[in-house]
């Protein structure tokens, strides 16, 4: 008779354990590559001619943010993402080998994936990896179809071909446009055929669109072979009040005939417009024509939620790595601190938990997204996340929101190495020919500062002045503001551990 009610009391407790993980949400991450936020249609700075259904319609039914900042390229960002922490407080991550050949070691840089799993996750990756040649398998994911770039430099830029993929860890070459066989894996999993269906679960889906050399699906090739693409008006220069590297990083040029070309700007990976001459509108209508292939996923991926009745229990988010630049302050690049470099979509939806149609002025990075999943999936992190609760924002775009968003730019550097060019080595602190910095988002006020001597600092009204045209650093008027926004700074500097980033 004991031994019945022990077993009675061990079983009910299984289905309350069972109930309890049921309700815990599932985590959707769906993130492009490389995709400005003008790419996306629900977006007013879009082109009028872009057509993105399904995510205008993911944004519509949860929450549309101003935007994200989540890295400076695509290492960074990912590494940011994966640990909760700005690129200064990411200790052993380091690029070595052939590019894009990089490491890091586990015990000094943990995966926050890694203790969803041991609190009851179910976890997977699919796509793109570019944090290391250890993609993690069976530490930090349960499921895993990995492009794993650092570990294959020969087929790191096979973004639109044959790919060496790894299964569960068994490589093989797969055929076939990567964008459609990323989201019928993704599918697959969201629907249960590889995963525990009586976990909650986590699937960061990564996309390799619209990185160059952005190649459009066959069925999506010449989409907006019509659109009228107007031209940035600084896209030949000049820019007064800003930097003199914006000098070298010029990457279009003016043909006799008056159109305008794209010339090299010094992506190692991916960049075929500059050494084929690409006409301006032409390189943009092109970019544009990847998007597709993603939204036709999204559109999938949120059928399968619906039809196995996992809709309004699972948080999908869609982002991207970063942005890109698409002739503004004549750049054809990421890295650079401005919106049009940096800044990516961000959209939020959980159907009954998240308003519906709804936007959100504020910003968030990288840390912020991941301190987001901890609370909502009820773990507590073991070390210090440099992120803040987004929930909120999520409950109500409108609520008070008085914290800043920094972000930064240290090239191939983390951690240690930061510190120590830093404070030896001060003049190379620079990368793709942009200089190193930290950069704050608050109240609609951008600041910049360089961190390699001699380069000046920059300040933007984002309200008046969203394109980055007019930098008033200068202007007596914001003396006490540029005050506030300096002492911001370094506030979250120190917060994070990156007192370091404020040496002159």
């Amino acid at each position: 008779m004991r031994l019945f009610l022990l077993l009675a009391c061990l079983l009910s407790a299984a289905v309350v354990h069972g109930a309890d993980q049921a309700k815990r949400p599932n985590i959707l991450l769906i993130y492009a590559d490389d995709q400005s936020f003008k790419t996306v249609g629900c977006y007013p700075e879009s082109w009028p001619w872009v057509k993105t259904p399904n995510i205008d319609a993911l944004a519509k039914s949860g929450m549309r943010f101003h935007g994200a900042y989540l890295g400076a390229w695509c290492m960074p960002s990912r590494a940011s993402l994966l640990t909760g922490r700005q690129p200064h407080g990411i200790q052993s991550m380091r690029m070595e080998g052939p590019y894009p050949a990089s490491t890091y070691d586990p015990q000094q840089c943990p995966f926050w994936p890694a203790l969803f799993r041991k609190n009851g996750y179910h976890t997977a990756q699919i796509g793109k990896w570019h944090t290391g040649t250890d993609a993690g398998f069976g530490r930090d994911w349960d499921y895993q179809i990995v492009w794993n770039r650092p570990k294959h430099p020969n087929n790191a830029g096979a973004y639109y071909e044959k790919q060496l993929l790894a299964f569960n860890g068994e490589e093989k070459w797969q055929e076939g446009y990567p964008a459609d066989n990323y989201t019928q894996w993704a599918v697959e999993y969201v629907k249960g055929a590889t995963r525990d269906k009586d976990k909650p679960w986590f699937l960061w889906l990564c996309h390799g669109s619209v990185h160059g050399p952005s190649k459009p699906a066959a069925r999506h090739k010449g989409t907006y072979r019509e659109a009228a693409v107007p031209e940035p008006s600084d896209l030949l220069g000049p820019w007064p009040g800003k930097a003199d590297y914006l000098k070298n990083t010029l990457s279009w040029r003016k043909a006799p005939n008056g159109k305008i070309l794209a010339g090299s700007n010094g992506e190692k990976v991916g960049d075929e417009a500059g050494g084929k001459g690409t006409e301006f509108a032409n390189w943009v209508r092109q970019v544009n024509e990847c998007v597709p292939a993603i939204d036709e996923g999204v559109g999938k991926l949120m059928a399968a939620l619906k039809d196995s009745g996992q809709l309004e229990n699972t948080l999908v988010i869609y982002t991207a790595d970063q942005g890109f630049a698409m002739g503004e302050h004549g750049m054809r690049m990421k890295i650079a601190p401005y919106d049009a470099n940096y800044r990516s979509p961000l959209i939020v939806s959980m159907p009954g938990t998240i308003p519906a149609g709804t936007v959100s002025p504020q910003v968030a990075n990288a840390p912020d997204l991941v301190t987001t999943f901890f609370a909502l999936a009820g773990v507590k992190p073991t070390a210090d996340l440099h992120g803040r609760d987004l929930t909120p924002l999520l409950k109500d775009p409108a609520a008070e929101w008085s914290h800043p968003c920094l972000y930064e730019h240290t090239g191939h550097d983390y951690g240690d190495n930061v510190t120590k060019v830093m404070k030896e080595e001060p003049k190379e602190a620079i990368y793709q020919k942009v200089p190193w910095y930290t950069a704050m988002v608050h109240n609609r006020w951008k600041l910049i500062k360089y961190l390699q001597p001699g380069v000046p600092e920059e300040l933007y009204d984002l309200s008046s002045d969203p394109d980055e045209l007019h930098n008033v650093i200068a202007d007596p008027k914001h003396i006490a503001r540029l005050a506030g926004l300096r002492a911001t700074l370094a506030a979250e500097l120190r917060r994070t551990g990156g007192s370091a980033l404020t040496v002159k």
